[in-house]
């Protein structure tokens, strides 16, 4: 038995019906020799025939001294058969069915009485395709953990048929030194401390930053029609586009291809506003995560590299390569903030963005008190940069699908999959039953911004 970490309790105690709390994606898998009935067959006997599950995916919360969400117990064995399940569309083999079925399979909780995941594979996807749509609880994991996870499991080999499901892969190999989850609460308050001593430092440099108009902070945005209650029930939109038609935007720009992500989404989610009369005058705020590592610096080299910034995506402009221009200027003035921060000053500084957002999963009934924090989560997780291949099968797209939340009813996530760009969208089905009205919006944002740079 091991201690929840605090982050990770966060997301146990706010989980209701209304609030599922984890995170998923689709993957599209294309056997190439048009076996789609016996590859889907062969794919689950790979993933349900070794019983060898590894520790992390026998995981599910425990009670410690009678209080629940506190401890973690790794149970001895999993029954595979209801972890993973094997599902069929109708003949037609729509797209529109593959997505309605996800949209069903996201909206539903997962048992606390068992390891917090799921796997669904999918066949009769058109053209013999299949799907293996994958959710693991955020307090498991966070998205981009869970998408590294995925990418595991794939290999650069189309001709490789030993590649295993995530499950049954070893743990990492390679060298962690950014900070571990941590798993006692000794460790925990030692780390608060530190983040803590710092807090003085980031405040007064976010005060500084927030006078000279440098720094986003929590409050600025206006409330619109995604920031409201939610339900349970949830509604799912997926799109891929060839990831060149952006590279091109950045280059002529130069800007960053999360710039261009941000721009095309704030587009669409104008043009959606527009279309129901709710634009606010003034600009929607998203909250995005990005790496602050120079792209000179390995990965594994250590040091907090994550920050959760407050982008203002200048939607009260019609004009596409402004809001592209104002967009890309406020992420620079962000990360130039971030980077000349220590790492635990910079986690006080990221806490001190997210901190209303944690208060509100725990406090639902003060999203209603308030003003947003920000409007909307927008992420851009990197992918794998060449076609990956699993069990002889090509990877078409990988669609991350995350979580809304009370006052936050979309959810925006793309990711690179060799050379396309794979967009997921999940919303609450009550409050954007439209999803696929916006979904429509991210290609007319994106032809317009070429339109514009061209």
């Amino acid at each position: 038995m091991e201690f929840i970490s605090p982050v990770d309790a966060l997301f146990l105690i706010a989980e209701t019906r209304e609030h599922p709390m984890h995170v998923g994606a689709l993957q599209i898998f294309d056997p190439m020799d048009r076996t789609g009935p016996e590859f889907a067959r062969q794919a689950y006997a790979t993933l349900t025939a070794n019983r060898n599950v590894r520790a992390f995916f026998r995981k599910r919360p425990a009670r410690l001294l009678g209080t629940p969400q506190l401890a973690w117990t790794i149970d001895p064995t999993v029954e595979l058969d209801y972890h993973v399940r094997r599902w069929a569309l109708p003949e037609s083999g729509d797209p529109d069915a593959l997505v309605h079925m996800t949209s069903g399979l996201h909206s539903t909780l997962l048992d606390r009485h068992r390891p917090l995941w799921e796997a669904h594979l999918i066949e009769g996807i058109a053209g013999d395709r299949i799907g293996l749509y994958t959710k693991m609880h955020h307090a498991l994991t966070d998205g981009v953990a869970a998408q590294h996870l995925l990418q595991r499991m794939l290999t650069n080999d189309p001709d490789s048929r030993q590649t295993p499901a995530p499950w049954h892969l070893p743990a990492s190999a390679r060298p962690n030194r950014t900070p571990r989850r941590l798993r006692a609460f000794g460790a925990t308050a030692q780390a608060l401390a530190t983040a803590a001593g710092s807090a003085t430092t980031a405040l007064r440099l976010a005060r500084t930053a927030l006078v000279e108009q440098q720094l986003t902070l929590p409050f600025a945005a206006p409330r619109t029609v995604f920031n409201v209650p939610i339900g349970g029930a949830r509604c799912c939109a997926t799109r891929s586009w060839p990831l060149d038609r952006i590279r091109q935007i950045e280059k002529m720009t130069d800007t960053t291809l999360n710039d261009v992500v941000l721009a095309i989404s704030a587009g669409a989610l104008r043009t959606y506003l527009v279309g129901h009369h709710a634009l606010p005058d003034k600009p929607l705020i998203a909250m995005v995560p990005v790496s602050l590592r120079p792209e000179s610096e390995d990965s594994d080299s250590g040091g907090n590299s994550i920050a959760a910034l407050l982008c203002p995506l200048a939607t009260d402009s019609a004009d596409p390569g402004e809001r592209l221009t104002a967009i890309s200027s406020a992420m620079r003035r962000s990360k130039e903030i971030y980077r000349a921060l220590a790492p635990a000053q910079a986690v006080a500084l990221s806490a001190l963005a997210l901190s209303p957002l944690a208060l509100s999963l725990l406090l639902p009934a003060t999203a209603a008190l308030t003003s947003p924090p920000f409007n909307i989560v927008i992420s851009n997780i990197p992918g794998p940069r060449e076609p990956r291949y699993w069990n002889g099968a090509r990877l078409d797209a990988t669609y991350p699908l995350s979580i809304p939340l009370d006052g936050q009813a979309v959810n925006i996530t793309l990711t690179s999959n060799a050379d396309n760009l794979d967009l997921g969208i999940v919303a609450c089905r009550r409050a954007v039953p439209d999803v696929s009205t916006l979904l429509d919006h991210f290609e007319t944002a994106l032809t317009e911004l070429e339109d514009t740079v061209y």
